[in-house]
């Protein structure tokens, strides 16, 4: 669905569910196991979710918006669980995707747009991601990494090079937090991001607030401070927590540990992205 700016923060990404598949895509059926490996790691296979055209929801302009499959955190608040394995992708080739993209081109010179990789975790398939990011840039088109950072170490400087812009997750400000959000540790996250900055790429945060898990002021703080250290952070996006992926966690079988939290209101999502405002940061 699309948004506008103004309401950007209450729609990206809560109001949109992925899961459209591969409609109008061609599904890699050709070889063997180990055929299909090889083109994997060659970057030309991918394995991925669902594709779809969003405005003003992940990066500026009209975007193609590839969803990969295959996560390695375990978000409690994952709208698209359904994305957490690699197995619950579909084939499709690289070279199938560009020639998708290039029908768009004239959209997205029109728009400011062009293709965002997300996920899943689209650094859990850092070969495919560079095929894309590469094949974009060659085709003149904006292109922009949708990440949590946690799989930072996977994305080569000629990758990064490719790059113009990246939406990176920061889900909470301290490590006990981030771990109990994720089932991982934050570092790698702050890392990727120190190197995002080093590089000077484009960033735009994310953050999400849940009402008893992410939104504590101590924690908010430290995420705005985590933020605020990056000179190349051109915007902070605070995004309520919803319970529109409920269902399809109870559809696969997972203990969905949210049930019943509340969304943030509209004065405790405003309070949170005063923090940010606060540290001269561009927030919604």
């Amino acid at each position: 669905m699309q948004a506008t700016a103004c309401d950007q923060g209450f729609q990206a990404p809560a109001a949109r569910l992925t899961g459209a598949g591969i409609v109008g895509l061609q599904e890699w059926a050709d070889g063997d196991r180990v055929e299909r490996l090889e083109q994997m790691r060659s970057g030309e296979l991918g394995s991925v979710h669902s594709w779809e055209l969003v405005t003003a929801v992940d990066g500026p302009g009209t975007r193609m918006t590839v969803f990969v499959a295959g996560c390695p955190l375990r978000c409690l608040y994952c709208h698209n669980p359904d994305t957490m394995e690699m197995r619950r992708g579909l084939p499709v080739t690289a070279t199938e995707l560009l020639a998708r993209l290039r029908r768009y081109r004239g959209v997205f010179r029109a728009t400011g747009g062009g293709l965002t990789l997300s996920g899943g975790e689209v650094l859990m398939q850092p070969a495919f991601a560079a095929k894309m990011l590469r094949g974009a840039k060659e085709l003149g088109i904006h292109t922009a990494l949708d990440t949590s950072g946690f799989l930072g170490i996977h994305a080569t400087e000629e990758m990064l090079a490719d790059t113009d812009l990246v939406l990176l997750d920061v889900k909470s400000g301290d490590e006990e937090t981030y771990r109990r959000v994720t089932g991982r540790s934050l570092q790698p996250t702050i890392d990727f991001g120190d190197r995002l900055a080093a590089a000077g790429i484009e960033v735009w945060i994310r953050f999400v607030l849940v009402p008893g898990l992410t939104d504590d002021p101590a924690n908010v703080a430290r995420v705005a401070d985590i933020a605020s250290r990056w000179p190349n952070v051109s915007r902070v996006e605070v995004l309520p927590f919803h319970q529109m992926g409920a269902d399809k966690w109870a559809s696969l079988g997972l203990d969905y540990e949210l049930d019943g939290v509340r969304p943030p209101s509209p004065d405790e999502v405003d309070a949170a992205r005063a923090v940010f405002r606060a540290r001269g940061l561009t927030t919604y």
